[in-house]
């Protein structure tokens, strides 16, 4: 195939819980993944769990503000691979605590933590996302985004506001031609590291992260902005992505029969 390489999946956060299922999901199916976090013994581990993955490469890297975040657009444009995708799964600290029994300031603090990296990271990357030939922007939405969240009135109050950041992201990027959508996860998520403490109604991982990879891998793409997480949607994919990078650099490379092949997929 002449040297090309298949187009990666930028994963932000890609240690934490449904980062880690995202990254999951898309080696399942198949995708090259780039996986960013900023916490380095956390991304090692992560990596040491798919060992055995070639399309798995980890990058330590942050997104809290516009000097980070455009120090990781710089270092992924220098990247041979093109970018496909970028799914954004930061998510602030969430501590437990009632809105009138904190000083202002913490409010101050938790928009900061939860909303600001998201729009940080859009800056940056949906420019870059365009320029190397990707189309979709997927930002993993917290739980209780249109009800308060008992017991943690700061972090719905920041996770309703990063669900408005979208929205309103998702208008602006149209003219790039890049799709930005939410997937909203109504319940926590729980991974094999919590399973002990987590709740009936909690989602797995690895079911969101199977979810993200839908919505990557339709060829008509959905038309929401916000998309909800359901339980049945987190179910395997067959074929997906790895077929589809297969039948484009096919196509690329002028194999006989491509084309057909690519219609037929």
């Amino acid at each position: 195939m002449n040297g090309m390489l298949a187009p990666e999946v930028l994963v932000l956060g890609a240690s934490g819980r449904v980062g880690s299922g995202v990254v999951a999901a898309l080696l399942e199916a198949g995708s090259p993944v780039l996986a960013v976090a900023r916490d380095a013994a956390r991304l090692q581990r992560l990596a040491a769990m798919h060992a055995d993955e070639p399309g798995l490469e980890v990058m330590v890297a942050s997104v809290a503000d516009d000097g980070a975040a455009q120090d990781l657009a710089r270092r992924i444009a220098r990247r041979p691979r093109p970018l496909r995708a970028v799914v954004d799964a930061t998510a602030g600290v969430r501590r437990a605590s009632r809105l009138l029994d904190q000083a202002v300031p913490v409010l101050s603090a938790s928009l900061e933590q939860e909303v600001l990296p998201h729009l940080a990271a859009a800056r940056h990357l949906l420019p870059l996302l365009q320029q190397r030939g990707g189309d979709r922007y997927l930002v993993a939405g917290g739980p209780h985004a249109r009800c308060g969240w008992a017991g943690y009135g700061h972090a719905s109050v920041a996770i309703a506001a990063t669900r408005m950041l979208v929205q309103v992201l998702h208008e602006e990027a149209q003219p790039l031609g890049v799709r930005v959508q939410m997937l909203s996860i109504d319940a926590p998520v729980w991974t094999a590291e919590n399973t002990a403490r987590a709740c009936p109604g909690w989602h797995s991982a690895l079911g969101v992260g199977r979810a993200m990879v839908s919505l990557l891998a339709r060829s008509s793409p959905d038309a929401r902005c916000i998309v909800t997480y359901a339980d049945n949607a987190g179910t395997m994919p067959p074929g997906l992505l790895g077929r589809e990078f297969a039948s484009v650099l096919d196509a690329a490379s002028g194999a006989p029969g491509a084309s057909d092949a690519g219609r037929a997929a």
